[in-house]
């Protein structure tokens, strides 16, 4: 397995999120081309199957399009798409389990958010 990649975290969505990631800060806009799979496949020498599956999530969600014969091109829509989706896995993943955990330690809304101002002001 290439070093580039996390081994707790299956390869494919490695990829997927790279390819998502580019999109969300814009170095992939609509309708711009995306990485071919030969050209992700000779860049991180893994195999074609592992790329593709990836990609084809991405076209499967309406991410990514295919045009026959030339390539995969970012969508309409799909930053926005990309958005929507991270901020409710950002719920999910974090802010749910933040609110809880505040709840059983009694620190309330107000203190919640003074202590995020204070880590965010700590890392600027």
């Amino acid at each position: 397995m290439n070093n580039a990649f996390d081994s707790s975290k299956p390869i494919f969505l490695q990829i997927r999120t790279l390819i998502e990631d580019q999109i969300v800060n814009d170095q992939l806009q609509e309708g711009d081309q995306a990485p071919s799979t030969n050209q992700l496949v000779n860049f991180y020498k893994i195999n074609h199957a592992t790329i593709s599956k990836g990609i084809n999530q991405l076209v499967d969600e309406k991410i990514l399009f295919k045009k026959r014969g030339i390539g995969m091109f970012v969508a309409e829509g799909a930053k926005q798409t990309l958005i929507r989706q991270r901020k409710k896995a950002f719920v999910d993943n974090y802010v749910k389990s933040l609110v809880q955990e505040a709840q059983k330690l009694g620190i309330t809304e107000t203190e919640v958010i003074e202590l995020i101002k204070n880590t965010k002001g700590s890392e600027i």
